[in-house]
């Protein structure tokens, strides 16, 4: 994907680049003066243009971005959350599977702590797996939009 990206920058500033050549490199006498009567019409027309062709092409450069990571294939964690618990404002715990392992972490600002090594394995719930941050799942919530149809 980075290669992608780079490649999508590199041809936009080539782009860029030639332009500003050509302007440059054209005789004083071929750079033709806007004319004051209709001009400020033109030149906002043209400007909301530019504006909602950079802003399309942001939001589509976002769109692509989210799909080609989703779709990487050899995007399996090899560390896994299982569920996490708020026991303040700053402090949690977390239940992560490392392997067939998992263990209990205590994390505070400063600290990660491993509190204890599982010898059976808590079977947790498919439903219950995929955790997200209170934040993002209070903002669907709000937007009326379901998780579990998400994939």
């Amino acid at each position: 994907m980075s290669r992608l990206l780079r490649n999508g920058l590199a041809l936009c500033g080539g782009l860029y680049v030639d332009v500003a050549l050509a302007a440059v490199t054209q005789p004083a006498a071929a750079v033709v003066a806007p004319t004051a009567s209709g001009s400020a019409a033109g030149q906002l027309t043209q400007l909301v243009l530019g504006l909602l062709l950079v802003l399309g092409l942001i939001f589509f450069l976002a769109w692509l971005l989210r799909r080609v990571q989703n779709a990487a294939p050899g995007s399996a964690q090899v560390i896994e959350i299982l569920g996490s618990r708020s026991l303040g404002p700053r402090d949690r715990l977390l239940l992560i599977q490392v392997g067939k392992e998992q263990i209990l972490i205590g994390h505070s600002p400063g600290t990660i702590e491993a509190l204890h090594v599982l010898a059976e394995p808590v079977e947790v719930p498919v439903s219950a797996r995929q955790a997200t941050p209170e934040f993002a799942q209070r903002l669907m919530e709000l937007m009326g939009k379901d998780q579990k149809g998400r994939s």
